[in-house]
């Protein structure tokens, strides 16, 4: 199979590339600028794309067969108060995003797109879901050491699910955990729907590693097209 992987050099995408090698995937690696990436793994190729220019994307596109799009404005793995800062600033760049990778995939229809976003769209109750709520956001932003005005871009990643779920491409929607950070790949963790995963202590939280793990067994096997799908432990 060969994956794409937009925000490469991300916690999350830098991880779903190691993910895919270990498992004899080709990857093509999508960096901003990947002029700059010195690496010498086999079966990786590097390449530059901006994911908000929609004719850029879609020129990288034949061979994929599956996409996978790890996006945030700046690269959090290496400098999260600039990524935070940049997402609150304009926390509509997920929805823009959103709509140039869909618009990029109507020149390739069976390439499936697999979009890391937020856990704030997430239902915590029936018919309740956090990113609705002032109170249950800023509990929640307390909890994981986020500023509380990074609600607006915790609203904006529920924009871009939206977004996805008017279109009839093969899309996939990836909520973590509300705790996610750098850990172990454990391979052991629960897949939900709509609403979080938590475990014995009432936690939702997940490492990156088996998040990783996550995206690749849903590239591999599909499940969850035009549907969106969380983990926890």
């Amino acid at each position: 199979m060969h994956i794409g992987v937009i925000g490469a050099t991300g916690g999350i995408g830098s991880r779903v590339v190691s993910e895919a090698l270990v498992r004899g995937h080709l990857v093509t690696a999508f960096s901003r600028d990947a002029a700059r990436i010195d690496d010498d793994r086999a079966n990786v190729a590097w390449k530059s794309v901006d994911v908000l220019d929609a004719a850029g994307v879609a020129a990288a596109l034949p061979g994929l067969d599956v996409l996978v799009s790890g996006f945030q404005p700046g690269n959090a793995a290496r400098d999260l108060a600039d990524t935070v800062a940049r997402s609150i600033a304009d926390p509509t760049v997920y929805a823009t995003a959103a709509r140039s990778l869909l618009k990029a995939l109507e020149s390739h229809p069976r390439t499936r797109l697999i979009v890391v976003g937020g856990a704030g769209s997430l239902e915590v109750a029936p018919g309740v879901v956090t990113a609705d709520s002032d109170e249950l956001l800023h509990e929640t932003l307390d909890a994981v050491g986020l500023p509380r005005e990074y609600a607006a871009a915790v609203r904006g990643h529920r924009e871009a699910l939206d977004v996805l779920r008017l279109s009839n491409r093969l899309w996939t929607y990836f909520s973590p955990a509300e705790d996610i950070a750098p850990g172990e790949r454990t391979g052991r963790f629960r897949i939900g729907g709509d609403q979080p995963v938590r475990d014995v202590d009432g936690r939702s939280r997940i490492s990156m590693e088996d998040a990783a793990v996550a995206l690749v067994d849903e590239a591999e096997l599909p499940r969850f097209v035009q549907r969106r799908f969380t983990i926890g432990y």
